[in-house]
């Protein structure tokens, strides 16, 4: 495993294996990596003949400085996870200045309405920031395919908006989301519950559930009433908000219309730590 700490020789290195007709694979990540990480790596390592691995906690896509300097940071123990894969990967580790040069800056992106709806709502900015740091992260390893999960697929979205608005040649790979064995979707985030509410975090994933079931036969005013009492009742688990949107525009469901997929979002605060989920409810 080879570690990149500065641009230019990770960009000397790829030259070198693109020259060679060799295919390049990205995993971006913030690092605190877990399971659902090693699980995009793993596929990405089926389809690329090297795999790069960013780790990089990006200032730019934080609305909240608490959560930010909060955000868990092991580089060390990444690696060592990493190791175990047993394949030549590449990990990149840049400072934010090396990434950013001297102002550490989100661009404005125009993503056509998807970064304005749920997690745009409600993070100030957050989707000009992923933008800022994908692009960046795209024009340096200019990789053929690029992994992310579908736990957060409202970024995956933008990232494809981004892709298609920039004209940046990268194919986007969304993965599936990745659960603990109670339902919990797998995220750094989790490793600050307490083992007690991270056990009680697993009820997101059940009231995912439900309202795929409910779905097939109640409106979706019905189930977003329904939802919001649930969680009313709720003795740990605070809802932010829950949604069913259109799975390509994002758009709030207003009629159920054949021909259209259609998922449920969902943000919900443990303590003060904010979790995210979604499911689809056409399959």
């Amino acid at each position: 495993m080879q570690i990149f700490r500065e641009k230019d020789p990770l960009i000397q290195a790829i030259q070198k294996i693109k020259s060679e007709g060799k295919s390049v694979g990205l995993v971006p990540t913030m690092g605190a990596l877990h399971e659902g990480h090693l699980s995009l790596v793993s596929n990405a390592l089926q389809d690329s003949d090297q795999v790069v691995v960013s780790i990089f906690v990006n200032p730019t896509q934080f609305n909240n400085q608490e959560d930010l300097e909060k955000y868990p940071r092991n580089l060390e123990k990444d690696l060592e996870l990493l190791q175990s894969e047993l394949n030549d990967i590449w990990v990149f580790a840049p400072t934010a200045q090396d990434l950013y040069g001297n102002k550490i800056l989100s661009e404005n992106f125009d993503f056509e309405g998807l970064e304005s709806v749920m997690e745009g709502k409600y993070r100030n900015g957050h989707f000009d920031g992923v933008g800022t740091v994908v692009k960046r992260l795209f024009e340096i390893i200019t990789p053929d395919k690029a992994y992310f999960g579908e736990k957060d697929f409202q970024q995956l979205q933008i990232v494809r908006k981004l892709t298609e608005k920039t004209g940046l040649p990268v194919e986007i790979v969304g993965c599936p989301i990745l659960r603990e064995e109670s339902g919990l979707a797998r995220s750094s985030r989790n490793e600050r519950l307490s083992s007690q509410n991270r056990q009680k975090a697993a009820f997101i994933y059940e009231t995912l559930q439900d309202v795929k079931t409910l779905f097939g036969t109640k409106s979706a005013e019905y189930i977003h009433e329904w939802v919001n009492d649930r969680f009313k009742d709720h003795p740990t688990l605070e809802l932010e908000y829950f949604e069913i949107a259109d799975s390509s525009t994002l758009k709030k469901i207003e009629k159920k219309e054949k021909g259209n997929n259609y998922r449920a979002f969902i943000a919900v605060y443990a303590e003060e730590i904010r979790l995210i989920d979604n499911i689809a409810l056409d399959n």
